[in-house]
């Protein structure tokens, strides 16, 4: 199941946690270092400054994961696109070619016009307005241009919608990008923080993040509200151990709103991919009504969520260098509880 981490002591209590997360535990966690007089006053800051990074670092991870999934969604729409707009060329040029084989059998024959030739030329547009003018068409033929012109008309409306899904796909990657940069840039200062302590200060900082605690905590007697609700939990907890991947939906690595989705997809439901979204993907509950197996998301802005799992405890994945684990659930504010 993968090593367990330390926990701050079980319940609702919000002030009696020290737990991390890349969302303002990072704040706990180096609040959990030795306390000193005057000398921790930089360090007081560095705390602080790290912890800021962090929350920004995750709000950016958040959107990274929505961009990312936009471009993958607009990836296929355009690859569907593409095979459509394939399958209606060849279907429109199987009906040019059996109207030419027509027209060409009626004008051996004395029964058409030389300018029916204008009817199969390369350029559609011209196609269908000299359409228009022939004054000798069958009544079949007539209905095989009309379904002809109707045929261009949708390829032309496939295209269109193609190409506005490729302009998009590539809004897409490029926000991807920038908030890939971004998250890079936080996580990169915030250990560049953390490498500038005193090494004391340092081990105490992974110590709090990477505790040896192997056991299971208590998590009482609560009963998951559904059996879905159980079949999450119990993903969830086979992750147990598993590092943070910003970005990552397991198995071999998770982000906090990776690792929910992820949970919940085992036991067959489909959750939205971020933590902003993920609040909505149920109906509300009060903290103090909470079960196994509902998210709790943190933050007025919900740049964190989590799982709970009973007796004040919930799993999630903290934030790298800090793999899934149990914390408490008061280890930051609490901005709502979702039942799916």
């Amino acid at each position: 199941m993968g090593s367990r981490r330390r926990h701050a002591p079980s319940g609702f209590d919000r002030g009696a946690s020290a737990a991390v997360c890349v969302l303002g535990a990072a704040a706990a966690a180096l609040g959990a270092l030795p306390a000193t007089s005057a000398v921790a006053a930089p360090h007081d800051d560095a705390r602080a400054e790290v912890d800021r990074l962090y929350q920004e670092a995750e709000k950016a991870t958040q959107a990274y994961d929505k961009a990312d999934e936009r471009a993958g969604q607009l990836h296929r729409q355009v690859s569907d696109a593409q095979d459509r707009i394939a399958r209606q060329q060849q279907r429109i040029n199987t009906m040019r070619e059996a109207l030419g084989s027509l027209a060409g059998a009626q004008y051996r024959s004395g029964g058409i016009d030389p300018t029916v030739a204008l009817l199969f030329s390369d350029d559609p547009a011209d196609y269908l307005d000299k359409a228009s003018v022939l004054d000798r068409i069958t009544t079949e033929q007539a209905g095989e241009l009309k379904d002809l012109q109707d045929a261009m008309r949708e390829l032309a409306q496939e295209r269109s919608e193609a190409t506005g899904h490729l302009a998009e796909l590539e809004r897409s990657r490029k926000a991807v990008a920038s908030h890939k940069k971004t998250v890079e840039s936080k996580l990169a200062k915030a250990r560049q923080i953390l490498n500038g302590m005193p090494l004391a200060d340092r081990a105490a900082f992974d110590r709090a993040s990477r505790s040896s605690r192997q056991d299971i905590p208590d998590l009482g007697a609560g009963v998951p509200s559904s059996g879905r609700a159980a079949a999450a939990v119990a993903a969830a907890q086979s992750a147990l151990g598993k590092p943070y991947v910003w970005g990552a939906t397991g198995p071999g690595g998770f982000d906090c709103s990776g690792l929910m989705q992820w949970s919940y997809a085992q036991a067959g439901v489909h959750l939205p991919r971020t933590s902003q979204e993920q609040r909505y993907a149920g109906h509300r509950i009060p903290l103090s009504q909470a079960q196994p197996g509902d998210l709790v998301v943190y933050r007025a802005d919900a740049s964190h969520v989590a799982m709970y799992v009973g007796n004040g405890q919930v799993i999630h994945a903290p934030y790298p260098g800090a793999p899934v684990r149990y914390d408490p659930v008061g280890m930051m504010p609490v901005s709502s509880v979702t039942r799916v």
